[in-house]
């Protein structure tokens, strides 16, 4: 049993796989009838403790990119609700596992406000040129035009390269306040539970884990657009 599964489903499976077998694991016929009877909440009280052992924390990886943040409209929590597909709201996450040191994958999630429609990218790193061939491979895969890009205000998005990128296709760039969540929770919820979901916390720094991400984004991309009702994730 480990501290990562559901409450409600841990002791279900303990029977299934026969690990509640009466004088094995000190088990008598008092402990086995006292699990079987404990409740979820008893439960995640004692494993509590080791669940928060094995939890790896993210890093927040964002810098500001000062010189062109003023000149970008800023898109707020409860503004105008879209109407059609293409205006998406982006972020990069960060697979560095505990240290912002040196070189790792990034992953760029851009999601429809309207549709819910996620698209996810690997970038070998935060630099300009992988970000710009992110953007073009990301739309060359949507099923429609991009009308809008949200942003936060990272460098990776604040720069001159991205947003001439976004000018040359009419792309109407917008960017989120500092430090509001909240004016980008459609993809902050995508990257809570799509990327850390099925990619962790874990650190990618090699061609080899990259390409892995790669492949595994596509499958779960296909699940999530074709197969799963948004907001089911």
């Amino acid at each position: 049993m480990t501290p990562t599964q559901c409450p409600k489903s841990r002791i279900p499976r303990l029977e299934a796989h026969h690990e509640l077998v009466y004088g094995e694991h000190d088990y008598t016929s008092e402990v086995r009838a006292e699990l079987l009877h404990m409740s979820a909440a008893t439960i995640d009280r004692y494993l509590r403790e080791h669940r928060r052992a094995l939890e790896l924390k993210g890093i927040s990886a964002t810098r500001s990119g000062a010189l062109l943040r003023t000149s970008i409209q800023i898109r707020k929590a409860g503004d105008e609700a879209e109407t059609e597909p293409g205006f998406l709201e982006c972020d990069t996450v960060a697979h560095c596992g505990p240290t912002l040191q040196g070189e790792f994958a990034r992953t760029l999630t851009a999601t429809c406000v309207y549709t819910g429609w996620t698209h996810l990218e690997v970038l070998r790193n935060n630099a300009r040129v992988h970000m710009i061939a992110a953007l073009e491979r990301l739309e060359a895969a949507l099923p429609f035009d991009i009308a809008g890009l949200d942003c936060d205000n990272g460098s990776e998005f604040i720069n001159d390269q991205v947003i001439t990128w976004a000018g040359e296709r009419k792309i109407f760039f917008t960017r989120s306040r500092p430090y509001k969540k909240n004016d980008q929770a459609v993809v902050e919820s995508k990257n809570n539970h799509i990327v850390r979901k099925y990619g962790f916390y874990y650190r990618y720094d090699t061609a080899e884990e990259r390409d892995v991400l790669a492949k595994l984004w596509q499958v779960v991309g296909w699940k999530m657009n074709f197969f799963t009702p948004d907001g089911a994730h």
